[in-house]
């Protein structure tokens, strides 16, 4: 399986957990990473991904999403195609991150973009017809691999 996480996903494990939903995302996404680095998963990432993370004004934080993004295993290559994708899927609704993550994940062919954002999550079901990926939020996935 293909995954591709955004940076939601990456930081999820540094927020504060005093909150059940942030600590199931902490730990679903916690052991989709493991399962990749045990399995025949593959973690997707691209420079959107870097863009995105050089934003986070906490030094901290940046330093350790910096860390644990080390594990992602293929980075893709935003070009020309990727960009256009990005601006098509910017007319439909999408916020530009989020419409360049999609066109990234749809390049490299991932089964599925993992985010605990929920408006992008509700957009993406809302246009799910138009895209060549599934989003989801990553205690859901885990959720429907592991009981297949």
């Amino acid at each position: 399986m293909r995954i591709y996480l955004d940076v939601c996903c990456l930081s999820r494990p540094f927020d504060d957990r005093g909150q059940d939903r942030v600590r199931l995302e902490s730990e679903a996404v916690l052991t989709i990473i493991s399962h990749a680095q045990t399995s025949n998963w593959r973690l997707l990432t691209s420079a959107v991904v870097d863009i995105e993370i050089s934003k986070i004004p906490d030094a901290d934080k940046k330093q350790k999403i910096v860390m644990l993004s080390t594990v992602l295993q293929q980075s893709i290559a935003v070009d020309n195609n990727i960009e256009k994708r990005a601006f098509e899927l910017e007319k439909m609704g999408f916020k530009p991150f989020d419409a360049m993550h999609i066109a990234c994940a749809e390049k490299g062919k991932a089964d599925i973009l993992l985010t605990t954002d929920d408006n992008f999550i509700r957009k993406a079901l809302h246009t799910k017809d138009a895209l060549k990926i599934t989003v989801k939020n990553p205690v859901i996935c885990l959720m429907e691999v592991l009981k297949k």
